[in-house]
C-alpha cells in the first residue's frame, strides 16, 4: 500500500508539472474551453493505447467530430452537452465534466448488461437479525456458511471491526464476501478488507503513471503487494461474488482477492474502472476527471475493462421469480463441495 500512495504522490507532482499546459494556453471561449478540454485529456488520460485496441478509438477524429459543433453552438448547456458527449467517446466511467450544469457520465459499461443482483431478493439471505460493522452487513446461513455484503469502498474499515466481524463468524465453513453494485471509493479500503485474508505478503499487479505528454508516456510498471492484516486473518474458503456493477476500487479488490489460493470469483465480469482518476480545471471554471494511471494485474494486463470470474454464474430467470439469487445459492455450494471432497480424500 506504500507503494501505492508513493505512485499517488508522483502522479499529481507530474500533473502539477503539465498544469500549465492546458490552462494558460486557451481562452474563455466556447472554442477555447472545447481545445483545452480535449488537450488535458490528450495529453494527459492514461488509456489511449488499450481503447484503440479495445474499440478503435482515434481521438483525433474526435476532435474534428466534435469541434464543428461547439462553433455552431449557442448555449453554455449545449457547449456542456457536445463536451460531455465527446468524452463519452472514452466509454471511461472514470472521466467526467462538471458544471452548473451538472456532471456527466459513462454508464454503458453497467447498463448494457444484465444486473445479476437483487435486494429484495437479498433480504431472503440476510434474514431480519443481521449484523452490520463498517458498513458490511453480514450473516450466517442455514449451512454454516457466513453471508457478507459489501456494498461500498467509499469510507474506511477499522482493522478491529473486520477482526471482530470474523472473530463472530468464526465457526462458519467458508465466507461468502457479495461485492455486487460496490461502484467503488477508496483503494486504501479495499486492501484493509484484502489484507484480512492473507497470512503472508503476495504480489498481486503493477501500476503506472504518465510520464510526458505522448498517448504511449507511461512509467515502467511498479509491483504492487498485498501485505498481511496484523488483526485476524481468514483462511478458509471465500466466494466473491462479481456482476458488472462492481467498478474502480471494488474492480480493484478483485484483482487482489483473485491472487489468494483459498479464493474463488463467481458471478459475472466486473465493470471495470481501473485507472486512479485526477482532476483538472477548464478556462471557465469547468471542472474534468480523467483516467491518470493503469493498474495491471499480476500477469501484466490491464483490467481497465473488467475481471472474468473464475465461474459465471447469472441469476436465473427461474429463481429471479422464486425470490432466489442463484450466485449465492451456487456460492455455498462451491464452499460445501470443497469439505465434501475433503472428508472423501480423508477417508481415502
Amino acid at each position: 500500500m506504500k507503494r501505492l500512495i508513493q505512485y499517488i504522490v508522483a502522479t499529481l507532482l507530474s500533473a502539477c508539472s503539465m498544469s500549465c499546459i492546458e490552462e494558460d494556453n486557451f481562452e474563455n471561449s466556447p472554442i477555447g474551453n472545447f481545445d483545452a478540454l480535449w488537450n488535458i485529456i490528450d495529453q494527459r488520460y492514461c488509456f489511449f493505447s488499450y481503447s484503440e485496441k479495445e474499440f478503435g478509438l482515434d481521438w483525433n477524429n474526435i476532435y474534428h467530430k466534435y469541434r464543428p459543433l461547439i462553433e455552431k453552438s449557442n448555449t453554455g448547456l449545449e457547449q456542456f452537452d457536445i463536451m460531455g458527449n465527446m468524452l463519452r467517446e472514452l466509454r471511461d466511467g472514470h472521466v467526467n465534466l462538471t458544471s452548473e450544469y451538472g456532471t456527466t457520465f459513462y454508464w454503458d459499461w453497467k447498463l448494457n448488461h444484465p444486473i445479476n443482483f437483487s435486494d429484495s431478493i437479498q433480504r431472503n439471505y440476510l434474514g431480519a437479525n443481521f449484523r452490520v460493522n463498517s458498513g458490511i452487513q453480514y450473516t450466517i446461513l442455514p449451512d454454516s456458511n457466513a453471508y457478507a455484503y459489501v456494498g461500498s469502498f467509499a469510507s474506511n474499515f477499522g482493522n478491529g471491526n473486520i477482526s471482530a466481524m470474523m472473530m463472530s463468524i468464526s465457526k462458519c465453513r467458508g465466507l461468502i464476501l457479495d461485492i455486487r453494485e460496490n461502484g467503488g471509493g477508496m483503494l486504501t479500503s479495499a486492501e484493509e478488507l484484502a489484507s484480512h485474508f492473507t497470512k503472508e505478503k503476495i504480489h498481486t499487479g503493477y501500476i503506472q503513471h504518465k510520464t510526458g505528454t505522448g498517448h504511449n508516456d507511461l512509467s515502467t510498471p511498479e509491483a504492487i503487494h498485498l501485505e498481511p492484516s496484523d488483526g485476524s486473518i481468514w483462511l478458509r474458503p471465500v466466494v466473491v461474488l462479481t456482476n458488472r456493477g462492481v467498478y474502480s476500487s471494488a474492480n480493484y479488490f478483485v484483482m487482489l482477492m483473485r491472487e489468494l489460493p483459498h479464493v474463488l470469483i463467481l458471478g459475472d465480469r466486473t465493470g471495470g474502472g481501473s485507472g486512479l482518476p485526477l482532476n483538472s480545471t477548464l478556462p471557465n471554471g469547468w471542472g474534468v476527471r480523467f483516467s491518470a494511471c493503469p493498474i495491471l494485474d499480476r500477469q501484466g494486463k490491464i483490467t481497465e475493462f473488467g475481471i472474468d470470474p473464475d465461474t459465471i454464474v447469472h441469476i436465473t430467470s427461474e429463481d429471479w421469480n422464486r425470490g432466489h439469487d442463484t450466485m449465492i445459492d451456487a456460492a455455498g455450494m462451491l464452499i460445501n463441495r470443497f469439505y465434501e471432497q475433503l472428508e472423501n480424500e480423508n477417508k481415502e
